[in-house]
């Protein structure tokens, strides 16, 4: 994997000054994994694209908490929609959680951010880009590099080596950038959306139950 920085937002802008001159509005599949890292991502796109939505988790455990980020997602969708005069769709992947944990439970002794995690990232990405593709969108992207514990540097990158595979285009992003973090923080907090404590999969699930329990028996 390339290890050089590269400013993802200005090419971000590049992209869309291009599309704006082109005078069109092209598709836009987006991986999303929750309504609060989605909430800024659609703010952003929706001027320039037609948003789908995919919604492709499997690595999300329990199945309780894999519906429940679901269902805020629904729900932020319709608000969004309704405030916004837009019209994103969703669509929502299988969920197969014990096959997923058949691979990625080996690596249970990763810190977060590590092999475990990029593998995570790849999987569900390619998965929603090869729907992308097989719908013949314009263009394929991920929410996640709104999130302060993602790496943008390392998604774009796994979105570019995607990319070959697929005629779709990948659009890169760096949503947290100029104060886009900030506006997503403003967006939750301003529909009290749920915010998990936790990255999604059965490992972060017991790591974030562990340290629970250090701090209350600290207490």
């Amino acid at each position: 994997m390339e290890t050089n920085i590269k400013n993802y937002y200005q090419l971000s802008q590049i992209e869309i000054d291009k599309i704006k001159r082109d005078g069109k509005r092209p598709t836009l599949a987006l991986h999303a994994c929750c309504a609060p890292c989605s909430t800024f991502p659609l703010e952003f796109l929706t001027p320039i694209f037609e948003v789908t939505i995919l919604y492709s988790n499997p690595n999300i455990y329990p199945k309780d908490e894999y519906l429940k980020r679901l269902n805020e997602l629904k729900k932020y969708i319709t608000i969004f929609n309704s405030n916004n005069n837009q019209n994103v769709k969703l669509i929502e992947f299988e969920y197969d959680n014990e096959k997923y944990n058949e691979v990625f439970y080996h690596y249970y002794n990763q810190e977060e951010g590590q092999q475990r995690c990029q593998m995570c990232y790849r999987l569900r990405m390619d998965r929603a880009y090869k729907f992308a593709n097989e719908n013949h969108f314009d263009y394929f992207t991920t929410v996640m590099t709104i999130s302060r514990q993602k790496n943008s540097q390392i998604l774009n990158q796994i979105g570019k080596e995607l990319s070959s595979k697929y005629s779709t285009k990948y659009f890169y992003s760096d949503f947290k950038k100029k104060k886009g973090i900030d506006r997503s923080q403003e967006l939750r907090k301003e529909y009290r959306l749920y915010n998990q404590l936790y990255c999604g999969c059965k490992i972060s699930y017991e790591k974030f139950l562990i340290k629970q329990s250090k701090v209350n028996c600290s207490k």
